[in-house]
């Protein structure tokens, strides 16, 4: 049975479940490949209602929501093109709907004239944006809350992919 999944922007009335969301999915996911220390800092990080508000007005921010309007993933990038967010529910995993969010991501960037869209990418959905046409550009630390954690700086040049739409 294929599950229909729709994609709009994001509203203020959303963030509990954004926050929810977000700390879930890095607690169940993410510990593939981060310490339970790692996890746990990393979660924490979305524990501020105002910062995801602020995202919220000033990212392109958008979610994607099942057939009962239940959010199971969202994406936000910044007008200069940096992917800040792309997180997809523990029970949503593999159904198409980061490859979904992503498009429309791409999809806004090449309208809004960005011409190369980075991104902070966790060792977990490395081999996702990967396979999205997106190359490391170096592996980093970066300090979550208390704990240095291993991402990579990832980035994608629109040029090619605006030519081929």
């Amino acid at each position: 049975m294929k599950i229909d999944f729709a994609i709009r922007v994001a509203q203020q009335s959303d963030v509990i479940e954004l926050r929810d969301l977000y700390k879930n999915t890095v607690l169940e996911i993410n510990r593939r490949d981060y310490s339970q220390e790692e996890v746990e800092d990393w979660a924490s990080c979305g524990d501020d209602l105002a910062k995801i508000k602020g995202m919220i007005e000033t990212h392109y921010f958008i979610v994607a929501v099942d057939q009962q309007s239940q959010v199971v993933g969202f994406s936000s990038i910044t007008p200069q093109g940096y992917l800040h967010s792309m997180f997809i529910h523990k029970d949503f995993q593999g159904k198409g709907i980061a490859t979904m969010l992503l498009k429309e991501i791409e999809r806004y960037a090449i309208a809004e004239g960005i011409k190369q869209i980075t991104s902070e990418v966790s060792i977990t959905a490395r081999p996702f944006f990967e396979k999205n046409g997106y190359a490391v550009k170096m592996e980093q630390k970066r300090r979550a809350n208390q704990c240095c954690l291993t991402n990579f700086w990832m980035a994608k040049d629109l040029d090619k992919l605006n030519k081929e739409l």
